[in-house]
């Protein structure tokens, strides 16, 4: 039965009220809120007028081409790019990933067997790029403050190495990776070196005191920055820029080996919405290079402030030194029994009160060596407005947690039982999670998030893959539907 259009957006605006706040600086991770309020209404006006353009075909809709020779040019002349860098709009970083490694595929002139190399902080991405493209992925351990050792990068370089990857900065730890020492060493080899500059692409060009980690390297032969982090953009738009017109030809799909019109696709996207990219473009011609600047000295006021305070806080440690607005805190190695701080526990007390920090679980390297688990931090400009909150939030919850026995892996694999032993069994995953109160297939969530991590730490790596496919699928199972038995 057709329904009523009050009705629709009635039914919209209650399911948005059940949702994380997506302004206003309570949710630390996935959103980017730069707490101005005119740009979000510049971004909706400007995505309206193109609401009905595909930007398939830019030949028809000549505006999509427009708005993107102009975002690719602010974005190249901020990012160091000279005038053989050339660039696409894409969908998001994800995207942008997945491009970059299709073209270094295609311009590998190594074994039949390309790999790709990369410090083990590398964004999952490229583990999902690796695993689409059919290339294997070359993971080297990073040290307990997520700096990668250039060395040890070097040193893995082989006729296997289709591409380098280097994150600025890393998203798990905020480490910027030695960008310009290993892309010196790549573009000795002939080896293609691509900066994951998506978290930072959009802020680091303002932050100080950094080593050159941009296009103006010499050996780096493409980029990656989201304009939907610090360009604050809507979801989903990102820029992959590229050194060459022959070489970013490599990212292409072009066909007329078919009875229909020619199909030319820079990105994995056929037709495609051109409203993100009309945000963006938007947004960038609004705020110009001053503008970023401003926000980024928002953030840079705020991301000291709450490393002060986290420094502070006993029983707690920011790891490493993070280049940009981004903490990850980990326990603090030299804290007592009685003084440590489990960062999963505090962050579970924080979403209690309204603040929503980002778990990450511990992370068994290749060479066996055991990253502790996090708490991320992503500052964004409208976190200055809610600093005295947060920073209270901060030091109270971890006050209520101190002391307390962090989630212990194996312990809450044992108290799940034989749904526990299962759980590595394709057969088990659905026992594991009705052990932790979720009903697989009802679109229920963990209240608690800490227990869910450790077992994804106590789990082999493909069945806590599994577990978690299980629990996100189980959210959009259609209604009055049985989900069936397992293939």
């Amino acid at each position: 039965m057709p329904q009523d259009a009050l009705a629709i957006l009635d039914q919209l605006r209650s399911w948005r009220a059940q949702d994380a706040p997506t302004h206003g600086g309570h949710v630390m991770s996935y959103v980017y809120d730069s707490g101005l309020a005119d740009l979000d209404a510049l971004a909706a006006r400007a995505m309206a007028l193109v609401q009905p353009v595909n930007g398939l075909d830019p030949t028809m809709f000549t505006s999509v081409a427009h708005m993107e020779r102009d975002l690719i040019t602010f974005a190249r002349d901020l990012l160091g790019g000279d005038r053989t860098v050339v660039g696409t709009a894409t969908s998001g970083g994800t995207e942008s990933c997945l491009l970059a490694v299709k073209t270094a595929r295609a311009n590998h002139r190594g074994t039949d067997h390309p790999s790709i190399l990369a410090p083990a902080s590398v964004h999952a991405a490229f583990h999902k790029a690796a695993e689409y493209l059919g290339l294997a992925l070359d993971l080297v351990p990073v040290g307990q403050d997520g700096q990668a050792d250039p060395e040890a990068v070097i040193a893995r370089m082989g006729p296997d190495t289709a591409l380098v990857v280097l994150s600025a900065p890393s998203y798990p730890h905020g480490a910027l990776d030695p960008i310009e020492q290993v892309a010196a060493a790549a573009l000795a080899r002939g080896i293609d070196c691509h900066v994951d500059a998506c978290f930072g692409g959009w802020i680091l060009p303002f932050w100080d005191g950094l080593p050159p980690w941009d296009l103006s390297v010499p050996g780096v032969t493409s980029l990656a920055a989201d304009l939907h982090k610090y360009g604050y953009a809507p979801k989903g738009i990102s820029v992959l820029l590229t050194k060459g017109a022959a070489r970013q030809h490599g990212q292409y799909f072009a066909t007329t080996d078919w009875p229909g019109y020619p199909v030319v696709n820079p990105t994995l996207l056929g037709s495609k919405s051109a409203a993100p990219l009309a945000a963006a473009w938007a947004i960038t011609r609004h705020l110009g290079v001053s503008g970023y600047a401003a926000l980024a000295e928002s953030c840079k006021r705020s991301t000291a402030a709450l490393a002060a305070c986290i420094a502070d806080i006993e029983g707690l440690t920011v790891v490493g030194s993070p280049a940009g607005p981004l903490l990850a805190v980990a326990r603090d190695p030299g804290a007592g029994l009685g003084s440590g701080i489990d960062p999963h526990l505090w962050a579970d007390r924080l979403a209690a009160s309204g603040w929503h920090l980002q778990l990450q679980p511990g992370y068994r390297q290749p060479d066996g060596s055991w990253l502790p688990r996090t708490t991320h931090l992503t500052i964004t400009p409208v976190t200055e407005s809610v600093l005295p909150p947060l920073r209270a939030a901060l030091v109270s919850c971890a006050d209520e947690v101190r002391g307390v026995a962090g989630v212990d892996p194996q312990q809450v694999l044992a108290a799940l039982g034989p749904a526990g032993a299962a759980g590595a069994e394709d057969d088990g995953v659905q026992r594991v999670l009705s052990a932790m109160g979720v009903t697989p297939g009802d679109g229920s969530l963990p209240k608690d998030m800490a227990p869910l991590l450790a077992l994804v730490e106590a789990l082999p790596r493909e069945a806590s893959g599994k577990l978690l496919i299980e629990l996100l699928a189980g959210l959009v199972v259609p209604l009055d539907r049985d989900p069936g038995p397992k293939p």
